[in-house]
């Protein structure tokens, strides 16, 4: 019998945003932070078998640590400046073969889109799976599944700034050695234009006009339940 390998979701995050301080931590929806509801969202894919906040070893991000605690996930911590090692070395803090990573700025990450991304990847012989590049769904919506021996690959040969930055950027540019594939959304979800990350106070702003209605409706909201709102609200 063959196990599955080992499928876990690295969230890359840290308090010392220089566009918007502190958001990860600011009130989501009914006292949760953005960081916890989106690790609450993440956990509802049945694929992910854990859950590692990737954080930084600054002072700032020890509110990281102590969320992590009480939510009951693990915390991984390390350069802020290389992501990709603080995503590799999370990944392997818990036996990871597989890693999806996501990013902490992305409030309305859907489990059901992850899935296919880990579907994607665990059914055909690709080193790489996404939903982005070409661009179909929202923004904020991105998922990535790529093996940990891929990225050790990155860690070695990957020296440049984006390398370091951009964890995947080593293989996702070099689609020519890597097979890459890729999902591309379907027509009722395909906006790709649509912002749904947090990364200014006017994306806050934006996000508090949709998040609390979506939430008050269903806690377990999908892509589907956003576009929707999105055209109720005459934004789409």
């Amino acid at each position: 019998m063959t196990c599955r390998p080992k499928v876990v979701a690295t969230i890359e995050c840290r308090m010392g945003s220089s566009r918007l301080p502190g958001k990860i931590m600011m009130e989501a929806v009914d006292g949760i932070s953005f960081l916890e509801l989106i690790a609450r969202r993440v956990s509802k894919c049945s694929l992910i078998d854990e859950i590692v906040l990737a954080t930084t070893e600054n002072t700032i991000d020890d509110a990281v640590e102590e969320l992590s605690s009480k939510i009951g996930v693990k915390c991984f911590r390390g350069s802020e400046e290389d992501v990709l090692g603080r995503v590799l070395g999370a990944a392997k803090s818990v036996g990871a073969d597989i890693i999806v990573e996501l990013h902490g700025d992305c409030p309305f990450v859907d489990p059901d889109i992850i899935s296919q991304v880990v579907t994607l990847y665990l059914n055909n012989q690709c080193d790489y799976a996404k939903n982005f590049e070409p661009s179909s769904y929202p923004d904020g919506l991105d998922a990535q599944a790529f093996s940990v021996d891929l990225l050790e690959e990155a860690n070695r040969l990957g020296l440049t700034q984006e390398d370091r930055e951009h964890v995947s950027w080593y293989f996702r540019t070099r689609p020519d050695v890597y097979k890459h594939l890729t999902i591309i959304a379907p027509e009722s979800l395909r906006f790709p234009s649509v912002r749904l990350t947090l990364d200014t106070a006017e994306d806050l702003t934006f996000i508090k006009t949709i998040l609390p209605k979506l939430y008050a409706k269903n806690e377990n909201f999908d892509a589907a339940d956003v576009v929707s709102e999105l055209k109720a609200l005459g934004i789409i």
